[in-house]
C-alpha cells in the first residue's frame, strides 16, 4: 500500500483502518474475528490503526494490542485521551478531562494495555475548555521527550486551539470528520492545516456509512445505533441526501468503481498529507475500500463532487446538539 506523510515527518499507510466499531462496550464477543482482521490488514499492506481509552472503555485497547502483538515494529498505533475516565475503574464519568495528572496516568493505562513501551500518534480526544491547549501540549512535549510518544495529534479541534497547541508542540495530525457530506473543514482547518505543516486523518470518510450507497430512507437503526440520534440520519434528511449518493453511483459507473471507492478516492485527491480513516467489520469491505487507491478520477469528475457542496447541500447536523457543542472548539 502506498504511504503518506503527516506532519512532522510521520510516515503512515495512505488509509488506515479505525477500531471503534469492533467494540466500544466492556464485552466484544466477536473479538477473535477482529483480531484477525486486523492482522489481515497488516498482511494487506496497512500499517495505521486507531483506537482510544475511552473505547469500551479500555476493551478496545486491549483488543489492539493483542492482535499486534508480536509485530508491533510493522504497525503505527494512534490512541487518544481526554474524556474524564477513572483511570482506576475504568469509569467513565461523562464530560471532558485533560488536566496534566489525567493525561499523565492516562497514558500509562495505555500504554499497558497496548503492550507497548510507546504510543505512535496520541490524540487528545476533545478539546477541554477547563485545560489551557499549552498546558496539554506541554504534557506531551514531556511524554515524546520521555519516549512514551512519538507524535502529537488533535482531534475535532478548532483552528485557534490547533495553532495554540503546534506552538509549544508540533502537531502531526488533527483527526475530524471529513468527507464529501461534511466539507467545512475546507473553510478554515484545511487552510490551517497547510499553512502549519500538519496531516489530517479524516474519521467517517464514507459518512458513517451513508456514502456507500446501501442506506436509504426505508433504513432502520437498531436502539444501540448511534445513528438513530443524528439528524442527518433521520428519515426525511436521508431521502434528500440521497442525491450525493446517486453522484457517486453515476461516477462510479463510469470509473468501474463503488460509491464508496469514488467517496475515498475524491477524498484521498484533496491533499498528499489527508489519510482516511475507516471502520470496517468485514473483509469484504475492507479490501474494497483500499481499492480506492487505484481509482483515478478525472478533472470532470472531481468538480462535479467538489461542487455538489453547493449544488446538493447535506440536510442535517452531523451529531445531536449535545456532540455538536464539543467540536470545534
Amino acid at each position: 500500500m502506498e504511504k503518506r506523510k503527516l506532519g512532522q515527518g510521520l510516515e503512515v499507510s495512505a488509509l488506515s483502518l479505525g477500531a471503534m466499531g469492533y467494540g466500544k462496550s466492556r464485552d466484544i464477543p466477536d473479538r477473535t474475528d477482529m483480531i484477525a482482521l486486523l492482522r489481515k490488514a497488516v498482511d494487506l499492506g496497512m500499517d495505521f490503526f486507531d483506537t482510544a481509552e475511552t473505547y469500551g472503555p479500555w476493551t478496545n485497547e486491549e483488543m489492539v494490542g493483542e492482535a499486534f502483538r508480536g509485530i508491533r515494529d510493522k504497525v503505527k498505533i494512534a490512541t487518544k485521551f481526554g474524556w474524564d475516565i477513572d483511570q482506576d475503574t475504568g469509569e467513565h464519568r461523562g464530560g471532558v478531562n485533560s488536566k496534566p495528572a489525567q493525561i499523565r496516568r492516562a497514558v500509562e493505562g495505555s500504554l499497558k494495555r497496548l503492550g507497548t513501551d510507546y504510543i505512535d500518534l496520541y490524540y487528545q480526544h476533545r478539546v477541554d475548555p477547563g485545560a489551557p491547549m499549552e498546558e496539554v501540549a506541554g504534557v506531551v512535549k514531556d511524554l515524546i521527550q520521555q519516549g512514551k510518544v512519538r507524535f502529537f495529534g488533535l482531534s475535532e479541534a478548532g483552528a485557534k486551539s490547533i495553532r495554540r497547541a503546534h506552538a509549544v508542540q508540533p502537531v502531526a495530525a488533527l483527526q475530524s470528520e471529513y468527507s464529501l457530506w461534511t466539507r467545512e473543514p475546507e473553510d478554515e482547518i484545511i487552510p490551517t492545516l497547510e499553512e502549519l505543516g500538519i496531516g489530517m486523518v479524516p474519521f467517517s470518510p464514507l459518512g458513517k456509512g451513508f456514502l456507500t450507497g446501501t442506506i436509504d430512507a426505508s433504513t432502520t437503526f437498531s436502539e444501540t445505533d448511534m445513528r438513530r440520534g443524528v439528524p442527518r440520519f433521520a428519515p426525511a434528511a436521508r431521502n434528500i441526501n440521497q442525491r450525493l449518493v446517486g453522484l457517486l453511483r453515476n461516477i462510479g459507473d463510469r470509473r468501474g468503481a463503488s460509491p464508496a471507492r469514488v467517496a475515498l478516492a475524491w477524498l484521498l485527491a484533496q491533499k498528499p498529507w489527508i489519510v482516511p480513516l475507516f471502520g470496517t467489520r468485514k473483509l469484504e469491505r475492507f479490501e474494497e475500500n483500499i481499492g480506492a487507491l487505484s481509482v483515478r478520477l478525472t478533472g470532470d469528475d472531481m468538480r462535479e463532487l467538489s461542487e455538489s457542496r453547493a449544488t446538493m447541500p447535506v440536510q442535517g447536523n452531523r451529531y445531536p446538539d449535545e456532540h455538536m457543542r464539543r467540536v470545534g472548539l
